[in-house]
């Protein structure tokens, strides 16, 4: 075996640690196994199947919305995979109960006065059907807090309601697809003093939004609105399209909701506030499917390790979908591509020390739920909150409680590698403050900076799965990747289909991942670790009505 050891302090590692005397005191040596690298670097370059992956997830399966039929469907084949391939320990874990699966089968939109012309839109997740062609009046209704529910109440049935105002159009002077450049990734290495806010937005709008999306579907469906339309956030056709009803049995789906495109809403928007009489058919078949715990799942595979097998590393993607494309760049690229890193393990005829585990994840884009219920169960977890209030928000935006009990696998698991942030190249990795593993990730990126893997950066990075580790204490980590036309384009949409990603993005993704994965299950200690996450402070309320003496203690 060919080992190249790296000294962790010479030009591999940025200029924001070296030189300094906290740096110099933790340098040791890293050691690289050029050899594997040389093989996974053959295999994943003149042999990959990461791309025929994506085509059976996206071509072939299709739309993966968890809990529905091609969700099971996606974990059957995921599964018959591993075990073509040699992985043993192959399994799934449900995480039911989750609610209802969803499959849209028929949508028709069309104008019939003032002119006859086929339409564009999909209806929202968790929305009902028509019940056959229906016909319609459009109202625009603007209804957006609580004091507009009483102005419309009466004035809704039989109609269908615009309920947002027209999305302005911009001509595009920039291209929709990005990669980054060496200025950004320099720019993207440095510690952000004022980091712009999460992708996912302020919790406390998502929460006062989510509580009001409960109540105006309850009063669409009493008012009997016969549909409801959506403009679309994108331009160009593209239709951005996600949730409206609820997954949950006993929760209101309202009345069919569909999301247009833009450039058609407008048009609609326009008619009608010029007062002209516009109706619209309309026809939607979308089927709600009976709870099924192995369509809401979570998908595990190993290759045992040998001197170290009792302590693992962890690799991952999510597996689930929107409905508007083939769920491509989100997430089936990132299946695709750490699919191919165990394959490519496995070609190599590599063998590791520490146990390799995959896990495919289910209701992410549910937030998180299936690594969420993978890290409750085998590494740590908090208390579920007992307010009334906050049991009825989804998971992920109820206040986080304590505290934090730690489970028997938190200590064996050295890290998790996650992707899920598109289809576009590794250019490097998010340490997520943990200053300690810079150095490790900077020496394992070297080997590739000729394919444009260069910068380890200590920020952190948010909404992916490996925040439910990281948020426990256990190191999990989200790689770096060229944005392409992800948010500008594929994210959640129409477009998200298999011609968006690139060949050579999921062959260069797929061996690095491999690479990583391999040097920190064959390393002589785990990873560093940061400090175990606090718990968060006391119920302020709750100390109130308490006595003094008793807050004291």
């Amino acid at each position: 075996m060919r080992l190249l050891h790296v000294l962790l302090g010479t030009a591999l590692v940025s200029s924001s640690f070296a030189g300094t005397t906290a740096f110099a005191a933790a340098v040791n040596e890293e050691k690289i196994d050029l050899d594997l690298i040389t093989k996974l670097r053959d295999e994943a370059m003149n042999r990959s199947k990461a791309q025929e992956i994506l085509g059976v997830l996206t071509d072939e399966i299709g739309p993966r919305l968890t809990g529905s039929p091609a969700m099971r469907k996606a974990g059957d084949w995921t599964r018959s995979k591993f075990g073509e391939w040699g992985l043993q320990n192959i399994h799934s874990e449900s995480f039911a109960p989750f609610g209802r699966g969803w499959t849209l089968e028929k949508t028709t939109l069309r104008m019939v006065e003032p002119a006859q012309v086929d339409l564009y839109a999909i209806p929202k997740a968790w929305t009902p059907g028509t019940n056959g062609l229906q016909r319609g009046k459009l109202v625009i209704a603007k209804i957006a807090a609580d004091e507009d529910l009483a102005k419309w109440k009466g004035k809704l049935a039989g109609s269908i309601v615009l309920l947002d105002d027209p999305l302005p159009i911009q001509p595009h002077m920039k291209a929709d697809a990005h990669r980054y450049s060496h200025d950004e990734l320099g720019e993207l290495s440095k510690i952000d003093f004022d980091p712009a806010p999460s992708r996912r937005g302020d919790i406390q709008t998502y929460v006062k939004r989510y509580l009001f999306a409960k109540k105006l579907r309850a009063f669409l469906t009493e008012e009997k609105a016969l549909a409801v339309l959506n403009v679309t956030r994108g331009e160009d056709g593209t239709i951005f399209v996600q949730e409206g009803g609820s997954y949950k049995k006993d929760e209101q789906t309202g009345p069919p909701n569909l999301v247009v495109a833009s450039e058609t809403y407008n048009r609609l928007y326009r008619l009608v506030e010029k007062k002209k009489a516009v109706e619209l058919e309309i026809d939607v078949k979308a089927t709600f499917n009976d709870e099924d715990p192995e369509a809401a799942i979570n998908i595990v595979a190993e290759i045992p390790g040998t001197d170290k097998k009792d302590e693992i590393v962890m690799l991952g993607a999510h597996l689930d979908s929107w409905h508007g494309g083939t769920g491509a760049t989100d997430n089936a690229a990132g299946v695709a591509m750490v699919m191919e890193a165990v394959r490519l393990l496995k070609a190599t005829g590599f063998k590791p020390r520490r146990t390799i585990r995959i896990a495919l994840w289910g209701g992410e884009e549910q937030g998180l739920l299936g690594s969420r219920a993978y890290v409750n169960k085998w590494l740590a977890s908090r208390p579920e909150p007992t307010d009334p209030k906050e049991l009825e928000l989804p998971s992920f935006a109820r206040k986080p409680t304590g505290p934090l009990s730690i489970k028997a696998m938190h200590g064996k698991i050295s890290a998790y590698f996650n992707l899920d942030n598109g289809g576009g190249k590794i250019r490097g990795i998010y340490a997520e403050n943990n200053a300690a593993i810079k150095p490790i990730f900077d020496a394992w990126l070297a080997p590739f900076n000729d394919v444009g893997a260069t910068t380890t950066t200590l920020r952190n990075t948010g909404s992916t799965d490996h925040v439910s580790f990281d948020r426990v204490g256990v190191p999990g980590f989200q790689f770096v990747q060229d944005d392409m036309d992800y948010f500008s384009r594929t994210h959640h949409s129409s477009m998200d289909l298999y011609d968006k990603v690139q060949k050579s993005d999921l062959t260069q993704a797929s061996m690095i991942l491999a690479s990583f994965v391999a040097h920190a299950a064959n390393r002589n200690e785990m990873l560093p670790r940061k400090p175990l996450p606090k718990d968060p402070p006391p119920d302020e309320k709750k100390d109130e009505a308490k006595p003094v003496e008793e807050v004291a203690k």
